[in-house]
């Protein structure tokens, strides 16, 4: 969909929409109509209980300069940026499908911030994003109608601002892609071939290990994980220097199980088709790391991408079995289908000796015990420094990427301890996401500031939200590109 902006009105047919503030009567009246018309916006606005509710929408047909025009109220509630992104959200889930082909939204004397407006613009994109390609029999009613937005009357600096959120929302696109493509055609190797692809001619630098490189660098842990599948695993970094040599590094890294069967523990088929999103730790470090690229963001970052499908084949892991991380500690493997935490063991050991990050974020959709806490509302997190964890907490509250913290401790790690090896890959029933989170632990660096983010219930949805309609989110490219964007930016 194409979204401009203007300062002036195009005298044409599109759908005009006009923000009206919680209480802001005085909005209902246009200048340019006739009294008339005036008056049956009034009218639909009383009889349809509209009040400037952020998101509330009414709509009427009125006289205008001898012709019929089609206009629309939208509320913006208070008038916050939160309250400007629901306008934008209700404003495509009504108009998207089955409405009109272009929309102009007239700003003139709304008095918007420059925030809002951009946060504005930037939602409309995002909520209009769709993956039909595999929908052939679409009847016309069911497809997009709406082709452009017209922005009217927007603050100064509006199209700069908007810019920057342009970046994020086309790093959201390239996550929501990968997480929705099924699995036969998004594994280890097509996955490095659709990111690089993507972000080729971005100025980032891009290094690919096959199984064979892992194997000699020891990476034990992560190929366990792979070796039951027919498709190789790889590593897949992309490395952004925005800040120059010698300036901090921060790491992203991200689970990028392709499909999690469970192995040879495997999984209930109900459901099992979910598992292609198992990646989207994965594709969150990709569309963050395009978002960086784009909006050339002051910061070194690498982002980094363990790639793997888990399948029950012959040469499949077996519970019990004892595999050698790259680190050289050793895993008893209890369960296969704990298996993101074996990728992300070498992934972090990885970057440590390749990128030597002074901070590390890693994001994993880990644990179903992760939902069972949080549900589909808020991502889960585990951090070793208090500073991170509040930083990242900020970001998710001004992104919309929610996170929530829990703890880490010595009581929490015993449980993970194995009688025969370094550490087993499970624990007990109980508080299972946050022994996750402490295996994962041993595999930081001292001194290394490091955060885990259990996404398990935000990269896909089966309900609408703010960002997206139902299915792939885009969850996490928001939020890190905040956290780069607030802590590593000068």
């Amino acid at each position: 969909m194409k979204l401009t902006f203007a300062t002036t009105r195009a005298d044409d047919d599109a759908l005009l929409i006009h923000p009206v503030a919680k209480g802001g009567e005085g909005g209902f009246r246009r200048a340019e109509l006739e009294e008339a018309g005036n008056q049956l916006i009034a009218e639909a606005a009383l009889a349809g209980r509209f009040e400037g509710d952020a998101g509330a929408i009414t709509e009427v047909f009125v006289p205008a300069d001898g012709r019929v025009a089609r206009v629309a109220l939208l509320g913006v509630g208070a008038g916050g940026e939160e309250e400007w992104a629901k306008a934008a959200s209700a404003l495509v889930a009504r108009y998207l499908i089955g409405g009109p082909a272009s929309v102009t939204v007239d700003l003139t004397g709304v008095g918007a911030t420059l925030a809002a407006v951009a946060r504005f613009a930037a939602v409309i994109e995002q909520r209009s994003w769709r993956y039909d390609i595999y929908r052939t029999k679409l009847a016309d009613k069911q497809k997009p109608s709406l082709t452009e937005v017209v922005i009217v009357g927007g603050p100064d600096g509006v199209a700069d601002a908007w810019a920057e959120q342009s970046a994020v929302t086309q790093g959201m696109a390239l996550t929501r892609e990968l997480v929705a493509e099924p699995a036969n055609i998004i594994f280890p190797e097509s996955f490095v071939e659709r990111v690089t692809r993507s972000v080729e001619g971005l100025g980032l630098s891009v290094e690919v290990l096959d199984e064979a490189a892992m194997r000699a660098l020891g990476m034990g842990a992560l190929l366990a994980v792979s070796q039951g599948s027919i498709r190789e695993a790889r590593l897949l970094a992309l490395r952004w220097d925005g800040a120059g040599a010698g300036a901090p590094t921060t790491a992203l890294v991200g689970k990028g199980v392709t499909f999690d069967t469970g192995g040879i523990s495997i999984k209930p088929a109900a459901g099992m088709e979910d598992m292609k999103w198992d990646m989207g730790g994965a594709g969150a470090v990709a569309g963050a790391m395009k978002a960086l690229a784009l909006r050339k963001a002051s910061a070194n970052v690498v982002g980094v991408m363990g790639l793997v499908e888990n399948m029950p084949d012959g040469g499949a892991t077996r519970p019990g079995d004892v595999v050698t991380s790259m680190n050289g500690q050793t895993i008893e493997v209890i369960n296969t289908d704990a298996e993101g935490r074996l990728v992300l063991a070498d992934a972090i050991t990885w970057v440590q000796r390749t990128h030597n990050p002074t901070t590390i974020v890693d994001l994993a959709t880990l644990t179903g015990a992760m939902i069972v806490s949080l549900g589909n509302e808020y991502g889960g997190l585990f951090s070793n420094d208090e500073d991170l964890a509040r930083q990242l907490l900020d970001a998710s509250t001004a992104s919309g990427d929610k996170l929530w913290r829990f703890p880490l401790a010595e009581a929490y790690d015993k449980l993970i301890d194995s009688p025969i090896a370094d550490m087993k890959n499970v624990g007990p029933r109980g508080a299972g996401s946050i022994t996750a989170a402490q295996f994962i632990r041993r595999f930081v660096d001292e001194g290394v500031r490091w955060a885990h983010l259990d996404i398990a219930g935000m990269v896909w949805s089966d309900k609408d939200g703010i960002h997206h309609a139902k299915g792939a989110t885009g969850y996490g490219v928001r939020l890190l590109d905040r956290f780069v964007h607030d802590t590593c930016e000068g």
